[in-house]
């Protein structure tokens, strides 16, 4: 029997279950666990402290009353991709080996999560806690085919990979994507991630990576959010790094109606970093929830993160980042900053550093800001000649610019700061 308080995770149970049948991939303990998690505590809502800020059980109850998922096949992804970069597409939450380029490149290994060897399939759900997270666990029991990426140990890839995550939303829908990454020892590849929405109906994307990287292993990684005003998503990453890896992430979140972004990295091995940065806007009534966790479990390991939002009208921006150093994680280096502006009274952001450290021997620290634009600035641009709106944008351009040159594919750049400047 569901309790009252899980009726709303019932319901999108009873919706999806048929769309997505029984996940065949994902071990039937597994299945089971993430079920029973469902069961026992429901959507989240802001009576948890994890989503204080971000009450998804109540959105949900009041924005998806007639999830139907009923979806659009027929989707050209051309206009969307990026040059010099091999192109693959999960489409409402599949893999889709039509839309996709075809791939021959040695020491790459592509498919969907229901091809991918048996022994890739211990893996998942391995840093994906199903009892950890609701979104974790919904995704878990009920995900679509997703998509399985392997690189070969020390092979370095020739281009990017670029994976389009397309909602093709006929009806309201509830769509649970997943990816596997793993990378072996010494292996390097750069992956940039574009989420998108098309057609006219609201549309709730749950979508979660694991990635593993491996000793001596380099990932560079990119995600766009650009879903439009109809996009709910909440996005789960679970990172692992071994000795020596290096995992470097920027997150650039231009609309939704409701993002959450979960991003828990796993430091693992002695000398590994790790790097997240992230960039939002938040307009209208639009939720941006940035959620990390550098979790440093062993000595002689670096972590750094700048987070950047700027919030308008009754838009609501959130930051919550921990930095967790347990007890053996001694010559630990973690830095953290958040900062933010405010472009009408109306909005808000709540950000919440917090260091969490049991080792003695630790240099971390962290800062948060949050004011509205620099009057002087704009004083001294409109005395030469450029006009306030002009001016705004300049000034707001070169904020974003920090993060925006941390991408290193400078088309996927241009993209970027294109797409960022029509959204201010």
């Amino acid at each position: 029997m569901i309790a009252e308080k899980s009726h709303t995770a019932q319901y999108i149970i009873e919706k999806i279950s048929p769309s997505a049948g029984k996940v065949a991939f994902m071990n039937d303990t597994v299945l089971s666990k993430a079920l029973l998690f469902l069961e026992k505590n429901g959507m989240p809502s802001n009576k948890y402290e994890d989503y204080k800020y971000c009450n998804v059980d109540a959105i949900l109850k009041k924005e998806f009353k007639n999830i139907e998922q009923k979806f659009n096949q027929q989707v050209s992804v051309d206009a969307f991709k990026i040059a010099d970069t091999y192109t693959l597409v999960m489409l409402n939450g599949h893999f889709s080996s039509t839309l996709s380029d075809t791939i021959s490149e040695k020491g790459l290994h592509l498919s969907a999560l229901s091809n991918m060897p048996e022994l890739a399939k211990t893996k998942l759900g391995s840093i994906a806690n199903v009892e950890s997270d609701a979104f974790i666990a919904m995704n878990t029991a009920f995900s679509a085919d997703g998509l399985y990426i392997k690189i070969d140990k020390n092979t370095v890839l020739s281009k990017p990979i670029f994976i389009l995550h397309i909602t093709a939303a006929l009806s309201e829908c509830f769509v649970n994507s997943r990816v596997l990454i793993d990378l072996e020892e010494g292996a390097s590849a750069s992956i940039y991630e574009e989420q998108i929405l098309i057609g006219e109906s609201k549309a709730f994307t749950n979508y979660l990576s694991e990635k593993f990287i491996g000793r001596n292993a380099k990932l560079n990684t990119c995600l766009i959010q650009s879903q439009s005003q109809l996009g709910y998503s909440v996005n789960t990453s679970q990172v692992a790094l071994q000795a020596d890896a290096h995992y470097d992430n920027t997150t650039i979140t231009l609309n939704g109606q409701l993002v959450r972004n979960n991003h828990n990295v796993e430091l693992l091995g002695e000398n590994a970093q790790a790097h997240l940065n992230g960039l939002f806007t938040a307009n209208g009534t639009s939720l941006i929830d940035n959620h990390t966790l550098m979790d440093h479990r062993v000595p002689h390991c670096e972590s750094n993160e700048l987070y950047k939002g700027i919030i308008n009208h009754k838009g609501i921006g959130v930051f919550n980042g921990k930095i967790f150093v347990r007890k053996d994680a001694q010559k630990t280096n973690a830095y953290q900053s958040s900062k933010n502006i405010l472009l009408s009274d109306d909005a808000t952001v709540n950000a919440k550093p917090q260091l969490e450290i049991y080792a003695n021997d630790v240099k971390c620290s962290h800062g948060t800001s949050t004011g509205k634009i620099d009057e002087n600035a704009m004083f001294y641009l409109n005395a030469r000649g450029i006009g306030k709106e002009s001016a705004k944008k300049m000034l707001l351009s070169s904020f974003a610019q920090e993060v925006i040159l941390k991408i290193e594919n400078p088309e996927l750049q241009e993209k970027i700061d294109q797409a960022f400047t029509n959204q201010i």
